[in-house]
């Protein structure tokens, strides 16, 4: 694990943040495609957007944001600097690439790769050290919901990220995606998910004098019709974008709702 106790990373402030996932998809010409006719059609945007692509994919879209705005991220980091972890990916070797974001813990490795809250908690550790922005995914399932248990799950997962990193937590991004609502066309209504980003905000608020600077995002299948909605919440800052971002004219429409909604309070 790392070793190292200070974290370098960049730091990361409520600007509005649009983060494209797109999982495990894409092709060396539909990427080409996909990406210049995002940064082509996000001109002028005052928001944050970045695209968090496959690790075989970095280099191509590192050349090809070259000039740009639009900013690249990866879809997971190991909590390893280094050694025989065969298959893992580095911070470091994430760095070289121009690599600004590192999604951590979303639910698909939590679920298929039995990725602990600790594990998650390391991996926002390692991409800290690095100088790169973790977004640390925290979200229930639908029987956690239906249990009631909503903001005891969120609470725990976002603790054990806290409880390692707690020196430099504004620099993290957070990211609430209920797990009961992704990829499934299923939304949580924008109420129900200010609700627990408002749960989540108290509990950075408690953790760090500067929580004012931490983004949370919603990234529940956010989409191009009810983007506006979503972000007109109070302590919804942008949102991780799965499906959406794979189709230029849907993921464009969600950045122009970002970009009209304004600077975060």
């Amino acid at each position: 694990m790392w070793a190292r106790l200070s974290c370098r990373g960049e730091g990361m402030n409520r600007k509005r943040l649009i983060a494209g996932n797109w999982k495990m998809n894409g092709s060396v010409v539909a990427n080409e495609a996909l990406v210049r006719a995002v940064i082509a059609g996000m001109e002028g945007v005052n928001c944050r957007v970045a695209v968090c692509v496959p690790a075989p994919y970095l280099a191509q879209v590192q050349q090809l944001r070259a000039g740009s705005s639009l900013e690249l991220g990866a879809q997971d980091v190991s909590a390893h600097a280094q050694g025989a972890y065969t298959g893992e990916v580095s911070a470091a070797m994430l760095r070289e690439f121009g690599t600004r974001y590192a999604i951590v813990g979303h639910s698909e490795r939590r679920q298929y790769h039995a990725e602990s809250d600790a594990m998650v908690a390391d991996k926002a550790k390692a991409a800290l050290a690095e100088g790169i922005t973790p977004i640390v995914c925290v979200g229930e399932t639908l029987a956690e919901r239906e249990g009631s248990r909503t903001e005891e799950v969120v609470k725990r997962q976002l603790a054990a990220v806290i409880h390692v990193n707690g020196h430099c937590i504004s620099e993290i991004v957070v990211a609430y995606e209920p797990v009961w609502a992704i990829g499934t066309g299923k939304t949580a209504t924008p109420e129900q998910a200010q609700q627990v980003h408002a749960v989540l905000r108290a509990q950075l608020r408690a953790a760090s004098t500067r929580d004012s600077r931490i983004a949370i995002l919603y990234g529940g299948s956010m989409n191009a019709a009810n983007a506006a909605s979503l972000l007109a919440q109070p302590d919804i800052d942008g949102g991780l974008i799965g499906g959406a971002s794979l189709k230029a004219a849907d993921f464009l429409q969600i950045i122009a709702a970002a970009d009209q909604a304004g600077a975060t309070p």
